[in-house]
């Protein structure tokens, strides 16, 4: 206990952006905290170095430069939903997880969007400012009811979700493009689902509520405008750039948009001679979207204990670059990873270390093989454990990205068939060309967690993973075994247990021998002067 104190002592965080008092209050009981809002990248590269973890919310960019120069860090958090201000393909390359909290300020943004739709068709902050310069100008200020409107979502996430459910309670008719929602999830929002020009060209009013990504950069642009009504009406309460701006001014200025709502620019804050921002049919607020205490809040705490739990290597719910497990599941999950990170370090010894590998299969049969199952988590273990071998600085978070840099394709399959076990796990690496090596490991698991070597290539084995092995090719012919054991014995090497597989007599043959210490290399070479033997490898677990 006193260690893990004093492991929590030295954690060092850097928070960059202003969060709520809670969320900063855990991480401290938790760590060394620092504050510097609104600290120049040029600075965040210098300091970076020194801290296991960087908090941000959206007016901190963590560069490639930035997360490269932060050697020690492990976890990335953003204190809100978008993760665009952080790239997180470097992060993921460099072992980094991102973590995000992405339902904290669901409600603030749905809320926000509600009001600037009914700002937007009763004109209220133009009214407002109207009344308050000493004018009383109604006809000027005339608008139009949202009730019986159409009012079409991209986007149909949290936030679209909610946005959808109080529209409807303002008796408007709801359509939405979005190629990741069921048509049953659709369904219990009251939502129709439709392609996204349809929803263009539909709509009365169209609201935006999609992440930014280079697929949705400009989703929005001079051609979509055209195919809209005339008299739209645009609300973008998401990300900036995903409106092309300049297209949305000529827009408004030809007739074709009737108004905007904008929360968000493709450049915060947008210069001061935006052209967006002398149009009166044009309501903007500073990214105000998540700006309730009550969100902050949540925000605040969500990221405190999600980055706490990344550093303490806990599962962690809301990590952008990892597979997350539910805690229920995991405990079923669980001794499988230890399987794997075996069958994954074994596998990586059977083959020349300075192999090209093309193709990596993990294959779950039995209860582990249902379709249901998400075994991913499993797979990322015995690629993290098989790449460790080959290259430093491999984790969960980066072991994908590091097999993809490598050319190795990735690929699982399953089937609940299995013959003598309740399930197995099995590994295939074949490595690269015609002539390329392919060998194959299976494991299961005995009782509770007791981990088995069950198949090796083509040999029915049952041999513990563990200390070191002694793995032995031949031909099944006489005076093999013991001659290979009395070389041992005549060493001082104890054999702590046995395992042979052979695919039929006088065939080939392997020999797996568990012994109590190393063997090296002159003694490898002598048991290769046996004769009948083909191979010998040892490998340490």
């Amino acid at each position: 206990m006193e260690e893990r104190e004093k492991e929590r002592a030295k954690t060092r965080i850097l928070i960059t952006d202003h969060i709520s008092e809670e969320g900063i209050r855990k991480l401290r009981e938790f760590g060394d905290v620092e504050i510097r809002v609104g600290v120049s990248e040029e600075e965040l590269k210098a300091r970076i170095a020194d801290y296991d973890a960087l908090i941000v919310r959206s007016g901190t960019k963590v560069t490639r430069e930035v997360i490269e120069a932060g050697t020690k860090l492990k976890v990335i958090g953003r204190a809100g939903v978008g993760v665009d201000n952080i790239d997180v393909d470097s992060a993921t390359e460099r072992g980094i997880m991102v973590v995000n909290a992405p339902g904290a300020n669901t409600i603030s943004a749905a809320e926000h969007t509600i009001g600037m739709l009914l700002s937007l068709s009763r004109k209220i902050p133009a009214a407002n400012q109207s009344l308050k310069s000493g004018e009383w100008t109604r006809k000027k200020y005339m608008g139009v009811e949202v009730n019986a409107k159409v009012l079409g979502i991209i986007g149909l996430g949290r936030v679209g979700g909610e946005v959808a459910k109080r529209a409807k309670g303002l008796g408007m008719r709801v359509v939405a493009y979005d190629p990741f929602i069921s048509q049953d999830r659709a369904g219990e929002l009251g939502v129709s689902l439709m392609s996204f020009s349809e929803v263009l060209s539909i709509s009365d009013f169209i609201t935006i509520h999609a992440p930014l990504t280079k697929d949705t950069y400009h989703l929005i642009g001079k051609d979509e405008f055209e195919k809209m009504k005339d008299g739209v009406r645009i609300i973008n309460c998401a990300r900036g750039g995903i409106i092309d701006e300049n297209a949305l001014v000529e827009a408004i200025r030809s007739g074709k948009v009737a108004g905007a709502a904008l929360d968000v620019f493709e450049r915060e804050p947008p210069p001061a001679d935006s052209d967006l921002l002398k149009l009166d049919s044009v309501i903007v607020t500073p990214h105000l979207g998540a700006s309730t205490e009550e969100a902050q809040r949540a925000a605040a705490i969500v990221i405190a204990d999600e980055v706490i739990r990344a550093l303490e290597n806990k599962p962690v719910r809301n990590a952008v670059n990892m597979i997350y497990v539910e805690e229920e599941l995991m405990g079923v999950i669980k001794p499988y990873l230890v399987l794997a990170e075996k069958l994954g370090r074994l596998s990586a010894q059977l083959i020349p270390r300075d192999s090209r590998i093309e193709a990596f299969n993990a294959s779950y049969e039995g209860e582990i093989g249902v379709a249901s199952m998400d075994t991913r988590l499993i797979t990322g273990a015995m690629l993290k454990s098989f790449l460790s071998w080959f290259t430093d600085g491999v984790n969960y978070v980066n072991a994908w990205a590091i097999a993809k840099k490598f050319g190795i394709k990735v690929t699982e399959s399953k089937s609940e068939e299995v013959e003598n076990f309740s399930s197995m796990v099995t590994l295939r690496v074949r490595t690269h060309g015609d002539a390329g090596l392919s060998r194959a490991v299976s494991g299961t698991l005995f009782g509770k967690g007791d981990i088995r070597i069950v198949g090796l290539d083509n040999y029915r084995i049952d041999a513990s993973p563990s200390g070191f092995m002694l793995i032995c090719s031949f031909i099944d012919k006489p005076r093999v075994i013991g001659p290979v054991c009395t070389i041992l014995g005549d060493h001082n090497i104890n054999i702590a247990g046995m395992q042979v597989g052979r695919e039929k007599v006088g065939g080939k043959a392997v020999m797996v021998l568990n012994v109590d210490s190393s063997v090296g290399i002159e003694l490898i070479e002598e048991i290769k002067k046996v004769p009948n033997v083909m191979d010998v490898k040892l490998v340490r677990l």
